[in-house]
């Protein structure tokens, strides 16, 4: 297929200007003013459009295998696009978790089938299996994922001597989930006893608190240090934090890099008074003074990445008592609303957003021909009217749990069609497109 988008305002690197972009199969063959294709299959007139590159999310939870009455590739990957998002590095903690090269190979078959758009999965960690974890190619696989926190089954890795070794061995990305199990389960028995059954999600923040997560952040970075690995430390949500990560540094220098997620930049801890488990999640949502010390950071490059943690139950389970509720909200579809509200109000500039949520993925994990608007990439693009406004509602919400803790949120900027590798796979006319996914590449030095 050859497609031209006319007259269009693209954001890269760092830049924006109208332009016309060329897509040649499954690449962007030419980006020029007045561009002439004597035989294009499609002319698309982009005249007061935006056009990005598209985006890579880092972390999701797409619940297949095993959990698939929550969600599933299919149908995650199919909100995505609808979201502007065209890659994407799904994480390890499915039943049965991916904790053998075997068991993550199922997970890609899996996504070869049902993908909508690219697609990586991490391996899993946990304390007895070193010698799958070492078997992890690097250049098909985004990393490898240590919980060093609470989490699903058999993957809470919280004995000293097996980190050390897969620090000290693995030549692969760490991607860490931080928080010190020790403090939880004590924050826990300690409000259990004073509150029992009139505990609710208000206490989550403080069950789940800032000690929590600066002990296990710090751990992870003095680890990376100490043996010089790769360390990526997904969804900060504290201040406390931030003194980990240096901005001096070129990001592509950079060995420890850092992730913020799009709910810990939206909500406060004062949003648990209506929303209550609805954005209960792994670390807590906290105080507002945490939320605006992330945009600072996030401003200032001491935070890299821009990611969801997209990981969706029902609203039945979300439901239950608070101690009970699992731990997770659905947001891969409205990570881009989120950010562009945020354009519109100022807090941050179009171009910011596309470094952190497009150029800045592809850079930390050497993503290969990802991540830019450049002649020669594979044509992953979003195409966006910037004015029109909409507001969620179950009626335009694609997650196969059905329900958004941004139902009601009112958005200016919509995305008219998502491309991935040359194909369009979506457009807000409703129509989706399966099978234009691919497996993602890496560089094999990391």
């Amino acid at each position: 297929m050859d497609i031209l988008i006319k007259n269009v305002n693209i954001f890269n690197r760092g830049k924006s200007f109208v332009s016309d972009i060329h897509i040649r199969g499954q690449r962007i063959h030419k980006v020029g003013t007045e561009l002439q294709v004597r035989h294009a299959h499609q002319e698309i007139d982009g005249t007061g459009k935006w056009l990005i590159p598209g985006i890579i999310d880092d972390q999701v939870h797409f619940r297949e295998p095993g959990l698939t009455h929550k969600a599933d590739i299919a149908s995650e990957s199919r909100a995505a696009i609808a979201g502007g998002t065209t890659s994407f590095m799904e994480m390890p903690n499915t039943k049965p978790p991916a904790l053998t090269q075997e068991l993550l190979q199922h997970k890609y078959d899996i996504a070869s089938k049902n993908a909508y758009c690219n697609y990586s999965f991490f391996m899993g960690v946990s304390n007895e299996n070193y010698d799958e974890v070492m078997k992890t190619d690097l250049e098909n696989v985004c990393g490898i994922k240590i919980f060093m926190g609470s989490s699903t089954g058999n993957m809470l890795v919280d004995n000293p001597d097996v980190l050390e070794r897969i620090f000290a061995n693995t030549p692969s990305l760490i991607a860490t989930h931080c928080e010190d199990e020790t403090t939880i389960r004590q924050n826990t028995e300690h409000f259990m006893a004073d509150y029992g059954d009139r505990l609710d999600a208000k206490f989550h923040p403080l069950i789940r608190n800032e000690d929590a997560c600066f002990l296990s952040s710090s751990y992870a970075a003095g680890l990376a240090k100490k043996y010089n690995t790769r360390l990526h430390i997904l969804h900060l949500t504290t201040r406390d934090e931030l003194v980990l990560f240096d901005n001096t540094i070129p990001l592509s220098e950079q060995r420890i890099t850092s992730e913020v997620c799009v709910h810990h930049l939206h909500f406060c801890a004062d949003d648990y008074e209506t929303l209550g488990n609805l954005i209960k999640c792994n670390p807590a949502i906290k105080d507002k003074m945490h939320r605006e010390a992330l945009w600072d950071a996030l401003l200032d490059d001491r935070l890299d990445i821009i990611a969801t943690d997209h990981a969706p139950h029902t609203y039945a389970e979300k439901s239950e008592p608070y101690i009970h509720a699992p731990s997770g909200l659905p947001l891969v579809q409205h990570s881009l609303y989120i950010m562009l509200n945020a354009v519109h109000s100022g807090k941050i500039s179009m171009e910011k957003v596309v470094e952190k949520m497009c150029h800045a993925p592809a850079e930390c994990f050497q993503l290969l021909e990802r991540g830019y608007l450049d002649e020669g990439k594979y044509a992953d693009l979003v195409l966006i009217d910037p004015d029109e406004e909409w507001t969620i509602g179950p009626e335009n919400i694609y997650y196969k749990c059905g329900w958004s803790p941004l139902t009601g949120v009112k958005c200016k900027g919509r995305v008219l069609r998502t491309f991935v590798n040359g194909s369009e796979v979506y457009n807000a006319e409703g129509k989706f497109v399966q099978g234009g996914g691919m497996r993602l590449t890496f560089s094999a030095v990391r």
